[in-house]
């Protein structure tokens, strides 16, 4: 058995002085309320009155001690599933989390849509946890961030001047790479976030030393430049409440942030799933025994002379009577109604879909006809003007980052220049650089967006987005969701796609299906400069968190260019758009495969035959009716998108054609798309591999055959 070496423990004289024993006996009641409604939710599995158990025994004294000192609605929390004291001490009632047990719909952390020990809390400022490890991390970090870019700003509502960030974990997790990205941003930014890990010495049957090199998380993080780091013996309330206090208290004054390493134990197993019996030797669990805070802290609480036994068993026959209660109540409420799923899928307040967002058909134009480039550009500078809460930020996108260059540069603003100009406008403190990490990018925009910001990142290019898929799939979309309602991450995520520029494998990609089949998520992807500008401004102002995709093909293209259409031009979310009337066949489009389908359609119209193509400009939501009204006219159909013809996102729209329509069709649905296979760098292999206008103009002709 591998031997834990604990800090040394502190003389009980300095920290007790601080807390009185009115207030040591409430922290036993808040340490003993925790270990009983664990014991209840125990019991309630084995009756299968609930339907998952996961404790946070042997957490109590470090979770209560932080509870103690951090301030419910001032500061904020980002917790992990074993934070039932913290949650307890901050204002969650036995009720409450009773409610999450057994999936109530007026359950406060997510209306019975996740698991028990999910915490969340809109009262108290505890955030929607989720069950992914680890992806708390830069969203805290971002939270964080937030009180940093609104003392910039002079923004005062909805914020502390000296509010903190907990973020909670344990020691297993802190193996996970947004750990360390984490930790990265939040030393460069001397963010006010206090990390407090809970190390009970196992992630589930894997001992620390198997997960941490050294098997001491705070010794690798002491080169982190800015931070505050102490160890201290987890079960020893009076020694947590002072290093608590420190680590706070370091952080409150803008030091910078702080890690607090904890050592805990586990008395239970991870969960009822487990058996920690199979790879834990008695020995070790009687050692851990020896220092369970909840027996052993009302023995100290006697010798003192803090409280007697006839107390203590008052208070326990107190707290039993309170979870007895409690579980009745719980067990009685009754369960979400199945009318309920969709509600908080998007927001129920602001449809992107709605008239309000439908200016296209009053453009102002001014200018001669630019480049989709140019009129993103433009859009954003119009809706920073607008709204000062709307942040820019990713690789590269600044001007400069030392911002003593502005004016002796001309800037770089993005590698394709989409934001040029923004930083030399609104500044720093709006606009700025990320770190090369994706998923660092799109975790702290949520946290930023919890706290009210509006942030417009960007991953450079979608071949590189997938480390930032986690933050995207498993947070972004889910948060409103899973809070039924009580948190939201309106974000945009702008990023490049796409091939036809001899980018080869890694600057070519697509596979927009793989983002489409993420409820919860808006999907754009506009052809022209007009519709780029009124959809970006659409994207901004909705609720929803949308993910922008721009074609960099299309980029600097004439064809598809437009004079500036004004600073309230909007397009709706699921409005297709008629770019060509036909009466024989029907094509569906999206991208840059747009003019290959128009030229191949008007190809094809010198021998008869009359395309009329589709731009969908939203790939999610998209516009069924459009597209059904010109099937059941035409007849024939065909759908063209660049991504792989396997298990692309045309499949979808084919499906729901023969789904929908099927009786007006004259011809199988037909697709064009790109080979299943990768896309090569030499413009023989790209143009054999993406799909062109002869595909197109062969798909027209072989339909018509049919």
């Amino acid at each position: 058995m591998a031997t834990r070496t604990l800090p040394e423990r502190k003389s009980s004289a300095g920290p007790s002085a601080k807390l009185s024993p009115e207030e040591l006996v409430a922290a036993y009641r808040n340490m003993l309320l925790s270990r009983r409604l664990d014991d209840k939710e125990v019991q309630l599995k084995r009756q299968n009155k609930i339907f998952f158990q996961i404790s946070g025994a042997g957490h109590e004294a470090i979770l209560t001690a932080a509870g103690m000192i951090l301030k419910p609605a001032y500061d904020w929390f980002y917790t992990y599933y074993r934070d039932r004291a913290l949650c307890l001490e901050l204002g969650v009632t036995p009720a409450e989390m009773l409610y999450e047990a057994v999936g109530a719909a007026i359950d406060p952390a997510s209306g019975g849509r996740q698991m028990p020990s999910h915490w969340g809390h809109k009262a108290y400022n505890i955030v929607s946890a989720s069950s992914p490890t680890g992806t708390q991390f830069l969203q805290g970090v971002g939270c964080a961030e937030a009180s940093l870019r609104a003392k910039l700003l002079n923004i005062s509502e909805g914020f502390q001047k000296d509010e903190v960030v907990l973020v909670c974990t344990g020691e297993g997790t802190t193996s996970e790479g947004e750990f360390w990205e984490s930790l990265n941003s939040a030393a460069n930014l001397k963010l006010p976030v206090v990390y407090l890990v809970e190390d009970n010495g196992y992630a589930i049957s894997v001992p620390v030393e198997v997960s941490t090199a050294g098997g001491s998380i705070s010794k690798l993080v002491r080169s982190f430049p800015n931070f505050y780091i102490e160890e201290v013996d987890g079960c020893d309330l009076l020694a947590s409440y002072d290093v608590m206090q420190r680590a706070v208290e370091y952080a409150r004054q803008r030091k910078g942030p702080a890690l607090v390493h904890s050592h805990v134990i586990r008395p239970y197993s991870h969960s009822l799933s487990d058996d920690e019996t199979m790879y834990r030797p008695p020995a070790e669990r009687e050692a851990d025994a020896a220092r369970d805070p909840v027996t052993q802290f009302p023995k100290w609480l006697v010798a003192e002379g803090h409280a007697t036994e006839a107390e203590l068993k008052q208070i326990q026959e107190e707290i039993d009577a309170i979870v007895l209660a409690a579980t009745d109540d719980a067990l009685a409420q009754p369960q979400p109604g199945p009318e309920t799923v969709y509600f908080g899928v998007y927001s129920p307040d602001v449809d992107p879909t709605g008239e309000q967002f439908d200016t296209e058909d009053d453009p102002q134009f001014s200018g001669d006809p630019t480049t989709m480039v140019d009129l993103l550009n433009a859009c954003m500078k119009d809706e920073m003007r607008r709204d000062q809460k709307i942040l820019v930020f990713g690789e590269d996108v600044a001007d400069v980052s030392r911002e003593e260059y502005l004016g002796k540069v001309k800037g770089k603003g993005g590698v394709f220049k989409v934001t040029w100009g923004l930083q030399k406008e609104f500044g720093g403190a709006r606009v700025y650089n990320s770190p090369l990490a994706e998923a660092n990018i799109v975790g702290r925009a949520i946290g930023l967006a919890i706290r009210g910001f509006k942030p417009v990142v960007e991953v450079q290019f979608f071949d590189y987005i997938w480390p930032a898929y986690m933050q995207i799939r498993d947070e972004l979309a889910t948060m409103r969701w899973r809070s039924n309602n009580n948190f939201a991450a309106p974000v945009v995520v702008r990023t490049t796609y796409g091939g036809y520029i001899r980018g080869a494998i890694y600057h070519s990609q697509t596979g927009a299906s793989i983002f489409t089949h993420c409820p919860g998520l808006r999907v754009v992807c506009p052809a022209t400069a007009l519709d780029a500008n009124g959809l970006l401004r659409t994207a901004i102002r909705c609720e929803d968190p949308v993910l922008f995709l721009e074609h960099k093909h299309l980029y600097r293209q004439t064809y598809n260019k437009s004079p500036y259409p004004g600073p309230n031009f909007m397009i709706p979310f699921g409005k297709a758009k008629v770019v060509r009337e036909g009466t024989d066949v029907t094509v569906i489009t999206y991208g840059a495969t747009l003019q290959r389908a128009l030229v191949a359609a008007n190809a094809v119209a010198e021998n008869g035959i009359s395309v009329e193509v589709i731009d969908l400009r939203t790939l999610s939501p998209w516009d069924r009716e459009t597209v059904f009204a010109s099937v059941k006219k035409n007849s024939r159909v065909i759908v063209g998108y660049e991504d792989s013809l396997s298990w692309g996102y045309g499949a979808e729209i084919a499906a729901a054609i023969a789904d929908e329509c099927f009786a007006w069709l004259d011809a199988p649905v037909k697709r064009v798309a790109s080979a299943d296979t990768f896309v090569g760098y030499a413009p023989q292999l790209e143009d054999a591999i993406l799909p062109q206008a002869a595909d197109f103009r062969k798909a027209y002709e072989e339909i018509m055959a049919f």
